[in-house]
Formats: C-alpha cells, structure tokens, sequence
C-alpha cells in the first residue's frame, strides 16, 4: 500500500505521483466522502484546500484556466454574479476583501477562519450553481447532438484514464460505453416515474483497480483529472464496496483525519438502492456532471450573447469503480449483469401485461 505508483502529467502538465492512502489529506478525505455519500457542497461550511494542485488545479479540472483573459473575464463575471444574487435577495454584507478578492483568493479565505471565511464559503456555493446553471444553459443552445457531446467526453476519459494505464497505474481495467436504446426503454419502463430525466447512465464507464485499498487513490486522481469533485450529483451515489469510517479507522494515517471532518449527512453507506441488483453485488457507483471545454469551432455555432455562458458545458455520466475481487465476485452466480437484467426485464414484461399488480 506505499506511495510508489507513477503519474502521468496533470491539468497543467506537471508530473505528479498518485498519492497513496498515507499521503491523503483532509480535504481530500472530504472530497472522496462526498462522492462515497453522494453529498452536496452547498452544505459544507468549511473548504480544506490543503491538495497540492490548490485553487489552480480545482479551476483547470473544471476546465477553466484563470491566466487566460477570457476565462478570467468569465469567472469574475459569475463571482460578481454571485455577490449580487447574495446582497439583491438577503441583503448579505459581503466584507469588502472578500468582495474585490479573485475566485483563487476566495478560496484560500473559504480555507480560513472567522467571518471573511464564512462569507468566502457563501459566494463560493452561489458561484458553484450559477456555473453549473450557465454549463446546463450553454449546452441547451448549442445545435450539437447529444452523441457529439458523448464523444467529446469519451475523449476525454480515454485520455485521461489511457495516460494512467500507460503510467503503470494501478487500474487493471476500463470499459466504457453507451446505453442503447433497448436498454433506456427498458430502464426507463422499470422506474415508477418514467421520464428521461431518470436516465443518468447514457454514457457510463467502470474503472477497476487491482486492489480495494487502490480505489481511493484512483477515485481522487480522477478527480483531479477528469471531473471535480464538486460536480457530483447529489443523492445518486452508491457504495457497497467499504463502510467509510470503517475503513478510515482501519488506516492510521486516515483515522487521524477522521476527527477533522465536518458534520454532514449520514455517510455509512450500504446496500445499493437498485432493486435488480443482487445481495451481493459490490461497487462503487456515482454519476458526475463532467465538464467539457466546447472547442471553437462549435461555440461559433453558438447563439449570439451565449459567451456569457462561458466556454464550458456538462455531461452527464455514471462511473463504477471497483477491485478486481470485488469484480470476480460480481461475474459469480446471481450478481453478473445477465442476471441483472432478466430480472430488470421480467419485472417490465410483468409491469406492461398486469399494472400496478405487476410490480409486486
């Protein structure tokens, strides 16, 4: 479990180690809690930015690169935005370092203490959705199909992920792929409420890690590579692997970090809530809103005003990441994906012939 595995370069290009579970820090433990629990920053009151990339590295995996002019402009746009919401709907008193600080600055303060600390961290969550809202916003404009926007992303993933098996990353395996329409008719029929909205596995991809002690490791160097950890939709996270604290008390390094962390929801997580799935079925399962960078030549197809929107959209995506036994054991008995889904598709052929009696 040492520290030992090589990298490929970051956001900015820089060689960086994957940091073993002893070299995790605070805020890295708040992160990965966050995607293990399916949580929201918006109900944080404390920002840890004690991971080596800092505001910088949180900004470019967003895709957002503050020394260039015209993402600056955008980010002190949404900054300024957010300030104005704040003061225009509760009359909140920004302190006016706070209100001239950057983006980056702000975030060193949300790290701080006091009443500058507290404001810094109010900003920061207004700033978080309005971002997220002009991505959502940017897409909606833009006459790209969503299979343009599932390659774009697809891209990506298989840069990233392809760097690290390169690297000689503990990552023994990555599959990806589209769900097929058989496959959304039959999810969707399945669901109480069947909208589209209810399909967040258009494009999923499964990660898997040689051992479970690599899967932290891994899961926050995707993070810092591919999407933020903030951008985790909340509520859609399922973890049968390990029981957080459970594991945390099992590592010394990571038990003396355990008292640091802020109060938040319930994070010990258990059975999956997929009715299909077996008893025993074992994994890691989360969807991200994974931001892209629209190239040029598709943001000129834009409408007129969307540059305000900034450059930047989301994709939905569903990731699994598990251990290889924990993936063996899977492929066992009732736990394997065939199974999975004749179950999935008998309780649809029962719900389609019989109603409501078809789902008991």
């Amino acid at each position: 479990m040492g520290n030992d595995w090589n990298d490929p370069a970051g956001p900015g290009g820089e060689a960086a180690p994957l940091r073993g579970l002893e070299a995790l820090t605070l805020g890295d433990l708040e992160a990965l809690r966050l995607i293990l629990g399916g949580g929201s920053v918006v109900d944080w009151m404390q920002l840890h930015l004690d991971s080596p990339g800092g505001p910088a590295g949180l900004l470019r995996t967003l895709e957002l690169e503050p020394t260039q002019p015209i993402d600056a402009a955008y980010i002190d746009h949404v900054k300024r935005e957010a300030i104005a919401y704040l003061k225009r709907n509760f009359g909140f008193a920004i302190p006016g370092p706070v209100a001239r600080a950057s983006l980056e600055e702000l975030l060193w303060i949300a790290a701080g203490k006091g009443h500058r600390q507290v404001c810094a961290c109010t900003v920061l969550k207004v700033v978080h959705i309005i971002h997220h809202l002009n991505g959502r916003e940017l897409l909606f404009r833009l006459p790209v199909s969503d299979q343009d926007m599932f390659h774009l992303v697809e891209e990506k993933v298989y840069r990233v992920v392809g760097a690290m098996l390169s690297e000689g990353l503990p990552i023994s395996e990555l599959i990806g792929g589209r769900k097929n329409l058989d496959s959304t008719y039959t999810k969707l029929l399945s669901k109480p409420g069947a909208t589209t909205t209810a399909v967040y596995d258009k494009l999923r991809f499964r990660v898997v890690t040689r051992t479970r002690e690599q899967i932290m490791p891994v899961l926050l160097h995707l993070t810092e590579r591919l999407f933020p950890f903030n951008y985790v939709v909340p509520g859609e996270s399922t973890n049968t692997i390990f029981h957080f604290r459970s594991f945390c008390e099992a590592h010394p390094h990571l038990r003396r970090l355990v008292p640091g962390l802020q109060p938040t929801r319930d994070d010990d997580v258990g059975a999956g809530d997929n009715q299909f799935s077996a008893p025993s079925y074992r994994v890691i399962h989360f969807i991200a809103d994974v931001p892209v960078r629209v190239p040029p030549q598709v943001m000129e197809l834009a409408p007129p005003g969307s540059d305000a929107l900034g450059p930047v959209v989301f994709v939905l995506v569903e990731f699994q990441i598990l251990d290889a036994e924990s993936e063996a054991s899977n492929e066992a008995g009732d736990a394997n994906h065939e199974a999975y889904k004749a179950r999935q598709r008998q309780a649809v052929y029962s719900r389609l012939r019989l109603g409501p009696r078809g789902r008991g």
